[in-house]
């Protein structure tokens, strides 16, 4: 399994693909008292190092101690059944479509088959999400490395048994509870866990929790929890679950439910009361009229069109190898408005070149060469610096220096260490990392360092120590023995998609773990605008505005410790930025935690994957456009369709008032308004809601909304009542009721008409074509017999009709007026 973690100058290396196995260590013996690598009450293995055999994981899996966590990344079919069929406004409408059954002809039950087809899409569209969330995230599963009978291999973490020897390295999580078995200078972050920044330096017998990873060193732990008795199972499993809430745009739309249902409530029973007491007519009618009027107050196809939205964004992103693993992060990285990059595995490809060895202080060339591949062959795991060391100067056949220390790489300290007995028996000890934290401020050596960060090339410094490598000071009295240049490898893609988020408006940060002026020559390389302004994080401020400050007027930044990354994030928060932070290396854990958007590579560490609300699988940051552009089609077109749907609202209770208050009878069947729902929303809101839109996601869902829906609607509902009373002192006699209802709801078509009209701008040909698409409807049920009888429309006369449409081009007038009106005086 290739994973991510820090190398000695920042950088996120690869783990190297030989196997660790048995070549490690073991820090105790099977036969110890504390024996950590078997489960208190199980027999002890004959040798622990070796894990468990074949036969004992097979006795495991028969008593069911096996880590079978059902962790999902979507919801369940009959979740996702329930979610669709069982809403509140599916129950209201349900009933009321119980009751015209009975009382009313089929033509005025119509809205009952429009729900069943509505949630049947819904559910469909979600089930295609689910597939591609479960086949992704089944793609970008992290996988334990195990040890068994001697041999470490990968597996899947729900095949994981009681006792299992389970190794780690730089960026694994642990992912069952354990004790340490095996311990080379192995430091795990609990702070998911506990809070506690500072990682804890791990001892064999020394207790492990899942959901901890690993910041530094290596090592083996034993399986002592298993399944959901695990510390954090529940949690995690909680977490990786599908969900649509927690983001503006769904809390925004559930707000707007519960205001409709306020209003509905008193304005449903008034119509009740007005159409079967008040007004003596044929109770059948009534009814029908009554539901007529309650209906269409319900917008229930705004939440499944965002229902559908988001999933069809799932699937399209799931094609070019995205993981979405929280719907709502479509949404999120669309308002972000700054983006925090590591440039290692981002801006530049993990792997490197040695380009030059600069010997210092007069030390023999071809000895620094051998002294680099004792290095390389010192660590079991090497990042991507010490990768490109070892490719460089292989360790020569049968001479290996013998290792007796060993210091791994932290980010904290930005440089390892090894200590050998070399080939004549005299002893030797190295450190090897970055040279301005290894170097004195004043050491002219740091000039020359200088130049070659200048060109972007990565500058690591070999030292020679005396004394142990983790005793304190240990870098204060460090020889420099020579310069090693690396050359890094710089991402096909990643100027194009530096340019479209500076396009976007969209500000990028670059925060690296390596020198500032060599990361800020390599963004400079790909046109990074401001790629000048580079600072050093060790002369960062500590108070937060003035770091929130300094964040704001530099782009690249770079000594950056791990801590420092999460502060930088919360100090732009603090200014009002919704933060996404990409990363994919353990030092990136915390940052990606707290970031509004936390994007992690799919090659990279288990840990960052774990926190990560996107995965990019295909490791390209090129990707990431095309998340930020689903995102903007989903709100900007949501925030379009709910307008549609409240305007219906508004109007809708409008009328319902007006009818009360002028004691009439209300002037539609459920069957008018099921053709005007469908032709001016229901079938537009489809299209415009999965339509390509680039408009930048914008705060204050509710206020956008309902500041343009509350016009509309109260423009609509006075139009359509005005020529409804007009109507019934025009029309006389029998059949009068079905005249004064067709001249309403041409009036009402037609300003809806508009309405879709103002929405559907900036036009395209599509847009045309969909807004006369629907009007040519409406035509058709007017001048078609049939039709004109299965929809009881019918205009009688000349002047009425007439009339109506004078009375929509005043009302359509006022619209223009009323919209251009509040984006002068309410803008967001």
């Amino acid at each position: 399994m290739t994973q991510r973690a820090h190398g000695p100058s920042g950088d996120e290396p690869n783990r190297s693909s030989r196997p660790s196995g048995t070549d490690r260590p073991v820090m105790i013996d099977a036969g110890s008292e504390l024996d950590p690598v078997h489960p208190v009450g199980l027999p002890a293995p004959a040798d622990a190092g070796r894990g468990l055999t074949a036969a004992e994981v097979a006795e495991r899996i028969a008593r069911g101690e096996v880590n079978d966590v059902p962790v999902r990344s979507s919801r369940s079919m009959s979740e996702i059944v329930r979610a669709n069929v069982f809403t509140r406004f599916n129950l209201i409408i349900g009933l009321l479509w119980l009751i015209m059954l009975f009382v009313a002809p089929i033509q005025d039950s119509l809205f009952g088959f429009v729900i069943i087809a509505n949630t049947g899409i819904g559910i469909v569209q979600e089930w295609r999400a689910k597939k591609t969330l479960d086949s992704l995230a089944v793609i970008g599963e992290a996988k334990p490395t195990v040890r068994r009978d001697g041999v470490a291999a990968e597996i899947s973490t729900s095949e994981i048994v009681l006792g299992d020897l389970v190794e780690l390295g730089p960026g694994d999580k642990v992912v069952v509870d354990g004790r340490v078995a095996e311990a080379d200078s192995l430091e795990i972050d609990e702070s998911l866990l506990t809070g506690e920044a500072d990682p804890v330096l791990k001892r064999p017998g020394d207790p492990v929790m899942s959901g901890s990873f690993v910041v530094a060193g290596g090592g083996a732990f034993a399986a002592t929890k298993v399944g959901r008795e695990a510390y954090a199972a529940q949690v995690a499993e909680e977490a990786s679950r599908f969900t649509l809430v927690q983001s503006e745009l769904r809390s925004g739309i559930s707000t707007i439910l519960k205001y409709v249902t306020w209003m509905m409530i008193p304005t449903a029973i008034g119509l009740v009361l007005s159409q079967l007491v008040v007004k003596d007519n044929n109770f059948r009618e009534s009814i029908a009229r009554t539901v007529g009027g309650i209906v269409p107050m319900i917008p229930e196809g705004l939440v499944l069109l965002t229902s559908v939205a988001f999933a069809i964004g799932v699937v399209r992103l799931g094609r070019k190898q995205c993981l979405v693993q929280e719907l709502p992060a479509i949404e999120g990285l669309a308002r972000v408005d700054i983006v925090c990059l590591d440039k290692t595995g981002t801006l530049t490809e993990g792997g490197m070149d040695v380009t030059e060895v600069r010997a210092l202080n007069g030390v023999d060339e071809p000895y620094l060469h051998r002294v680099l591949a004792a290095l390389g062959a010192s660590d079991t795991r090497p990042n991507a610096s010490l990768q490109a060391i070892i490719d460089a100067y292989p360790v020569p056949d049968g001479k290996d220096w013998g290792i007796t220390q060993a210091l791994p790489f932290s980010s904290a300290r930005k440089y390892s260490g090894a200590a050998f007995d070399e080939d004549d028996g005299r002893t030797s000890a190295w450190l090897l990392g970055a040279p301005d934290v290894l170097l004195p401020e004043e050491d002219p050596a740091l000039t020359e360092i200088d130049q070659l960060n200048q060109q972007g090339l990565r500058v690591l410094l070999l030292a020679r120590v005396e004394g142990p490598l983790d005793g304190p000071g240990i870098a204060a009295g460090a020889l420099p023995s020579a310069l090693i240049v690396l050359e890094q490898r710089l991402r096909p893609d990643a100027r194009e998609t530096l340019a479209y988020f500076a396009d976007q408006r969209v500000a990028t940060k670059v925060i690296s773990g390596d020198n500032a002026v060599s990361v800020g020559a390599v963004a400079a390389k790909l046109g990074l605008a401001g790629a000048e302004h580079t600072m050093d994080a060790r002369r960062l401020p500590t108070d937060p505005d003035e770091l929130a400050t300094a964040m704001e007027n530099n782009t690249v930044f770079g000594r950056v410790t791990p801590q420092q990354k999460r502060e930088m994030v919360a100090a732009l928060q603090s200014r009002g930025h919704t933060v996404a932070m990409t990363g994919d290396g353990v030092n990136d854990v915390l940052a990606l935690k707290d970031a509004d958007i936390g994007v992690s590579m799919g090659s990279g560490s288990e840990a960052t994957r774990a926190v990560a609300q996107i995965v990019l699988l295909n490791n390209s940051f090129a990707t990431l456009p095309s998340v930020v552009a689903e995102g903007r089609r989903v709100i900007g077109n949501i925030t379009r369709v709910a307008t549609l749907f409240l305007t219906k609202t508004v109007y809708s209770v409008l009328l319902a008032i007006l009818v009360v208050c002028f004691q009439v009878e209300y002037p539609f069947l459920p069957r008018h308004l099921t053709l005007l729902s469908t032709l001016t929303i229901g079938i537009p809101a489809f299209f415009l809601a999965l339509a390509p839109n680039k408009e930048r996601a914008h705060p204050h869902f509710v206020r956008r909304v309902m500041r343009y829906s509350i016009p509309s609607g109260t423009i609509a509902a006075v139009a359509t009542f005005v020529t409804y009373l007009l109507a019934r002192h025009h029309y006389v006699g029998p059949g009068s009721l079905d005249a004064e209802t067709s001249a309403a709801t041409l009036t009402l078509f037609l300003v809806s008409m508009w309405v879709l009209a103002i929405i559907a701008r900036p036009y395209t040909w599509w847009r045309i074509c969909l807004v006369a698409a629907m009007g040519l409807a409406f035509l058709v049920v007017l001048v078609v017999p049939w039709l004109q009888n299965f929809f009881a429309l019918k205009l009688v006369g000349a002047q009425m009709p007439w009339t109506a449409v004078g009375i929509a081009v005043i009302a359509s007038a006022a619209l223009e007026y009323a919209w251009r009106l509040v984006s002068r005086r309410f803008p967001v």
